[in-house]
């Protein structure tokens, strides 16, 4: 019962820590990398030691006093020794044994408590990517955090940075398992609306595999560097558009164009409940338009925030004060102490992860690109010739003041003056 327990909770940490995404070469993944090795030989090898330490801590060494007490019974074999005067120190020290396994508990019983507590204490927080600010008082009842204000105002993501889709436009890169070669999803176009504003008249935004305009473009191309680019657009489209037709499309479309050598892209499956023959760019398909299509958050204190939450949480639903009982105060107490301990250690692991996002956010945006705009009555006259000639100017005066309707709006003029 305590691996059941151990293996949903690694289970959940590699959910948590995205461990399923080691293919990935871009942004927070290239981090999540370079600490996997940490991370996995964190859960396999050190995470059970650590949890039996911190429970044999407090309980004493079981097996070494289960051994004494086996040698005492033998020196009075055939007698009852809870019977015997405690004069005899041996009758003695057998007795204080015995009250310390009782008091100590099973210790597998107890491994599993803990893994189920932190289960449960991580799932609480942890939704699709985010932690979220779910302080659970009782069933359907949530307590805020408040400090004697008069008047509260709280919400779900109140102390979190919230990332718009936006803002996290980036180049999609992994790697094939085999060949160690690199895939690219890059966007062509990614026009996005500003100030959080919805896109109007029925339109919103979908991913769709670009589609060349001049003769010796390819939607797919192999780099000099030997990586493989597949262009996408993010374009307005009518709301009754699904992006999951596009994407089948997409794939449709790229498979009869895989190059030699990326094959790997459709020989190997990554099957699920529902599609079972789901190739590996079929999964990076969906998982690049899901990560562009959601909005995310960073949270700007995230190992204080969830060092209150499990001190809270121990607190109100493991060490009930009303269900202490005297004579396995012990295992208790060991139960919270194992709980507090592995727990911390996660938690100092997910704010480093989180911090880092959260200096890449706050880190001053470079410029990349610097326009003026100056009236003519400021511009030298000489320079007109070459204004004029310029195509863009020219094609942007006519967008801003429709200066292509001047010279027929002077006539029109001319004759209604005559």
């Amino acid at each position: 019962m305590a691996m059941n327990y151990y293996d949903k909770f690694v289970a959940k940490l590699q959910e948590i820590f995205m461990m399923d995404h080691a293919e990935l070469d871009f942004g927070i993944y290239r981090i999540m990398n370079q600490k996997r090795e940490e991370i996995n030989h964190f859960l396999q090898v050190d995470l059970l030691p650590q949890v039996k330490q911190a429970l044999q801590g407090d309980a004493g060494n079981t097996q070494q006093a289960k051994q004494r007490m086996a040698e005492i019974e033998q020196m009075f074999a055939g007698m009852d020794i809870e019977t015997l005067p405690d004069s005899n120190p041996n009758v003695a020290e057998y007795k204080k044994l015995k009250a310390q396994l009782a008091q100590g508990g099973n210790a597998e019983d107890m491994e599993g408590e803990v893994f189920s507590h932190l289960v449960t204490f991580f799932s609480r927080y942890y939704d699709g990517g985010d932690f979220l600010s779910k302080r659970r008082y009782k069933d359907n009842t949530y307590a805020i955090p408040y400090n004697g204000e008069e008047v509260k105002l709280h919400w779900a993501n109140s102390d979190q940075y919230y990332i718009k889709t936006s803002e996290y436009f980036r180049d999609y890169t992994f790697v094939l398992p085999t060949s160690r070669k690199k895939v690219h999803f890059v966007l062509k176009d990614a026009s996005t609306e500003q100030n959080n504003n919805r896109a109007a008249n029925n339109m919103e935004r979908r991913f769709a595999l670009w589609e060349p305009e001049n003769e010796g473009e390819q939607v797919i191309e192999v780099t000099a560097e030997g990586d493989l680019n597949i262009y996408f657009t993010y374009e307005l489209m009518p709301k009754t558009t699904k992006q999951e037709t596009l994407r089948e499309a997409a794939f449709e479309n790229i498979k009869s164009l895989i190059p030699e050598g990326y094959e790997e892209l459709l020989t190997i499956k990554t099957p699920t409940a529902k599609d079972p023959n789901r190739t590996l760019l079929e999964k990076h398909l969906t998982d690049y338009t899901a990560k562009n299509s959601f909005d995310y958050f960073i949270h700007k204190d995230l190992g204080g925030f969830l060092s209150r939450e499990l001190d809270f949480y121990i607190k109100n639903e493991v060490l009930h004060i009303d269900d202490l009982d005297p004579q396995h105060i012990n295992s208790q107490l060991s139960i919270v102490k194992a709980i507090k301990q592995v727990g911390q250690k996660i938690i100092q692991m997910l704010a480093q992860l989180e911090n880092f996002q959260k200096k890449l956010w706050l880190k001053k945006k470079f410029i990349v690109q610097s326009d003026y705009c100056i009236t003519l009555d400021r511009v030298p006259e000489k320079l007109y010739p070459e204004i004029i000639a310029n195509k863009a100017q020219r094609k942007e005066w006519v967008r801003l003041f429709a200066i292509d309707e001047i010279l027929r709006i002077c006539i029109l003029w001319a004759i209604v003056s005559l």
